[in-house]
């Protein structure tokens, strides 16, 4: 039985396309069904999935160092191995860089670990207070009657969600995860109101629905 646990799949598209696809029905629903000679059972599948993929079979497209070798062909088909429903369930995509060794062996060390805690714990706070009595626990599971009630943007933020369905083919299951993840950095930010700012970083992070080609 899976329950609030963490899945890491490390290079993804190396899984086999039934396997992946399995995955759709947990990461939306919360739930897994099986179903065996006319008998089905559902069991809780509450599970955070964090996955890794290289861009291209070599690895380097895209990468300021280093030449790809792979053809525009090879990578759309590469990239084709993880299907668009399935990138609809995964709220963030995010193209990590190499990093170089004046980074690695700077003295800068960024915004520290503790701090970072705290602000989420502040944030997970603001979700249980707002959904106590409620379904669910946080802004990951919000229903779409609950993205109504809770994810309410202005003008501004619907035109940026406008231009993303058109200019980038967002599908409406991805645009209510902009709306969760929307919510959630404003929580992050210890705003109730939902920005056009917020919006616009949320769609920043659909990186695989636009293509790396």
């Amino acid at each position: 039985m899976i329950f609030y646990i963490v899945i890491v799949l490390d290079e993804l598209p190396e899984f086999k396309r039934n396997v992946l696809e399995a995955l759709r029905q947990p990461l939306e629903e919360g739930t897994i069904t099986i179903t065996r000679s006319l008998v089905t059972a559902s069991f809780p599948a509450n599970f955070m999935l964090i996955a890794a993929m290289n861009p291209c079979p070599c690895g380097y497209f895209g990468d300021r160092i280093h030449n790809c070798h792979c053809t525009p062909q090879q990578i759309r088909q590469y990239q084709a191995k993880i299907s668009g429903p399935l990138l609809d369930r995964i709220d963030l995509h995010i193209e990590v860089p190499s990093v170089q060794y004046r980074a690695l062996s700077g003295k800068d060390a960024g915004e520290p670990s503790c701090r970072i805690k705290e602000r989420v714990d502040k944030a997970r706070a603001r979700q249980r207070k707002r959904y106590e009595g409620n379904s669910v626990f946080c802004n990951a599971r919000m229903t779409e009657k609950q993205i109504k009630n809770y994810c309410s943007i202005d003008e501004e933020s619907h035109k940026l969600l406008e231009m993303a369905v058109e200019k980038l083919g967002l599908s409406a299951r991805a645009i209510n995860r902009v709306q969760k993840v929307s919510r959630t950095i404003a929580d992050l930010e210890g705003n109730e109101k939902i920005e056009s700012v917020h919006v616009a970083e949320a769609i920043q992070y659909r990186t695989l629905d636009r293509g790396l080609i």
